[in-house]
């Protein structure tokens, strides 16, 4: 690995002790019982100040060791986040973080044992003239005394996708990585165990050519590689059944041809396995047969809807949830003794809603959120034991329980006959009549909204705006034809479906159709770029953050990372005619104001795209407000960028569209 790299992650970390975290402790003094209806939260009082929207949360996916004593998470410390982990009984200690250097992102964390966490950190660096994002694991010990590099000298870019944990108490797991970055032989990740508390690592087997990722099973066995070829489109299965066997090719498929293969989730104890398809339009868990990956019987379908993912069993050889999302994220869960927790956890919080988003080993103790898309809510710890559920912290501290304005969904027509599924919300204390509007489209574009705690949305509705989150045509979790209806219509139907929003909204006479602005982030952020050129007479202004304005220039960016051939073939299929539909290239068309916002340490969309846009409105003698924020990264991770593109937003909306 270069030098550069292994002094930049190696310097920046570190670990310190915060005695001032002791308020994640159980707090006994409010916990609501888990078989009791609490009150109903109170609706704000009073306008609420910018500056609690720009809070980041105050946990960031918490997990609890395998004995459910102890919770790693990202803690919002001064607007910025740091690893920590919290001890929930007072004999283990006290809170500590993980401090590193801005440099540094720690991407994930998993519990190995209960006194050892797997961390996964990036860095962008520069090797021979190019930026490149590199990842590495470490062991962290639960009390923060210690830290170990797991092979980082013969590493390459990759080298922090984790397979496998132990289930017996040790501190092992299986990861691939590759070994180095100069030799073809070396890219292709190879798999180790690691001993995450010493760092010795064995290799258990070694990189094949183009097989980019590895899969094992709840008992730590490597069952199986995919092989794909960026240069031919062709995806094949490598598989076996233990790691005594050499691997066999089981399934072609040509990708030039759109073909297929099966991909097992989960490998069952009785020599089956489960997976996701869609063979009938919608992604559905099905059992397969091994080796012949033959679908079987279908398990688990949502009418209407594919399916999210699953939830493992506590081996890992079966499922013991479903994910899906219809107009809101759902775990429907199949082990009968959690079904029947959550059951009881849903009665207690209702109208609030309960997710239940980790557990211990044994499936006794759990962390459970309660709020819902109005309420920014709180994280409780539940253990089936004590019998109560015990406040542990607000996600929001300055918004806490507090309701604010009502969320629901709508669906309505576009205008070829698409139904389009959409979150509205409307402000709180105002009549639900002739409101000034934001059409807000998600970012991906294969993504989509549901009704959840937004802190953007929120804002803008605080504001006194109505706003629609459209899953316009080619959003994901809707089957497989309508994903498809959104090929080749970035910019022109998927716009359509967009400004359809505000013709249902206007019909029904919650919209004011004169008083409309488009904004986004992402994809949002182009399509809020594209309404500016192409619909200036529906809009009466456009706020982009970290938008693409030109998907040529998109795709040469894109070419500089793993198969970007394939990537250049979807581009192209969303889009093909580049130059039609970027916005860059229609500044001239521009007739309504424009505010233009972006990080400087974007790296999914650089900062380019909006340099390109605002230099592109100047030669054309149009007026851009542009905003480039030095160290804002494409996810909103620090509370500054947060703060300062709120305020920016609100002042450009009251100019242009007062509420």
């Amino acid at each position: 690995m270069t030098k550069g790299v292994m002094k930049m992650l190696g310097a920046s970390v570190t670990a310190l002790a915060l005695m001032s975290l002791t308020a994640m402790t159980q707090d006994k003094a409010a916990p609501p019982p888990a078989t009791d209806t609490p009150a109903p939260a109170p609706a704000a009082a009073g306008p609420v100040p910018v500056e609690a929207f720009a809070l980041l949360p105050e946990f960031e996916s918490p997990a609890l060791s395998p004995d459910g004593t102890r919770i790693a998470a990202k803690r919002a410390l001064n607007g910025k986040q740091f690893l920590m982990v919290a001890p929930l009984v007072k004999d283990h200690g006290k809170p500590a973080l993980a401090a590193l250097s801005d440099k540094v992102d720690v991407n994930w964390w998993r519990w190995v044992n209960d006194e050892w966490l797997v961390v996964g950190l990036g860095s962008q660096d520069v090797i021979q003239g190019e930026e490149y994002y590199v990842t590495r694991l470490i062991g962290i010990r639960a009390d923060m005394t210690k830290m170990v590099r797991i092979d980082w000298e013969n590493s390459g870019f990759r080298a922090d996708e984790v397979l496998w944990t132990a289930h017996d108490g040790t501190p092992r797991i299986l990861f691939a990585k590759q070994t180095g970055i100069y030799n073809m032989s070396d890219v292709y990740p190879s798999v180790y165990e690691a001993d995450v508390s010493t760092g010795r690592v064995k290799r258990i087997a070694s990189g094949q050519t183009d097989v980019w990722d590895w899969y094992a099973d709840g008992q730590g066995q490597l069952r199986m590689g995919v092989r794909y070829s960026d240069e031919t489109r062709q995806k094949s299965i490598l598989y076996r059944q233990t790691n005594a066997e050499s691997f066999r090719t089981i399934a072609r498929a040509n990708g030039r041809k759109d073909e297929s293969v099966l991909i097992p989730s989960i490998f069952r104890a009785d020599g089956t396995a489960l997976a996701i398809d869609d063979s009938d339009g919608y992604d559905a868990l099905y059992e397969v047969t091994l080796p012949d990956l033959k679908l079987g019987r279908k398990l688990s379908s949502v009418a209407g809807y594919d399916i999210d993912g699953v939830i493992r069993n506590a081996d890992g050889n079966d499922i013991a949830a479903i994910r899906y999302t219809d107009q809101r994220y759902h775990d429907a869960w199949t082990d009968p003794r959690i079904k029947e927790l959550q059951d009881l956890i849903d009665k207690a919080v209702t109208p609030r809603r309960a997710e239940i988003t980790s557990w211990d080993k044994a499936r006794d103790r759990f962390l459970v959120e309660v709020g819902g898309p109005s309420q920014a809510g709180a994280l409780y710890y539940w253990d089936i034991a004590y019998g109560n559920m015990q406040f542990l912290t607000w996600n929001n501290p300055q918004l806490r329980g507090r309701r604010l304005s009502p969320v629901r969904s709508v669906t309505y027509t576009a205008r070829d006959g698409t139904k389009i599924e959409s979150v509205l919300t409307l402000p709180r204390g105002r009549s639900d009549k002739n409101l000034p509007l934001i059409v807000l489209p998600h970012g991906g574009p294969f993504a989509r909204d549901s009704e959840s705690w937004d802190w953007w949305t929120q804002y803008l509705a605080e504001l006194g705006y109505a706003v629609i989150q459209p899953n316009y045509r080619g959003s994901s979790g809707y089957g497989t034809d309508f994903a498809r209806k959104g090929e080749g219509e970035w910019g022109l139907k998927m716009q359509d479906d967009l400004n359809d929003a505000v013709t249902y909204l206007a019909k029904e006479g919650i919209a004011d159709p004169k008083r409309v602005c488009m904004v986004g982030a992402s994809y949002g952020g182009y399509a809020a770029m594209r309404a500016a050129q192409r619909d200036g007479a529906l809009y009466r202004c456009a706020i982009s953050y970290a938008g693409v304005s030109d998907l040529q220039a998109m795709k040469r960016y894109d070419s500089r990372f793993l198969f970007s051939k394939t990537r250049a073939d979807w581009l192209h299929k969303q889009a093909p005619d580049y130059r039609a539909v970027s916005p860059r290239f229609g500044a001239a068309d521009m007739t309504i104001p424009l505010l233009i916002v972006h990080g400087k340490e974007d790296k999914r969309v650089p900062v380019n795209q909006s340099r390109m846009m605002v230099a592109a409105l100047k030669a054309a003698g149009k007026p851009v407000n542009y905003i480039e924020q030095p160290l804002a990264d494409h996810h909103f991770t620090r509370g500054e960028d947060r703060l300062e593109f709120l305020k920016a937003m609100a002042a450009f909306l009251a100019k242009y569209n007062p509420a």
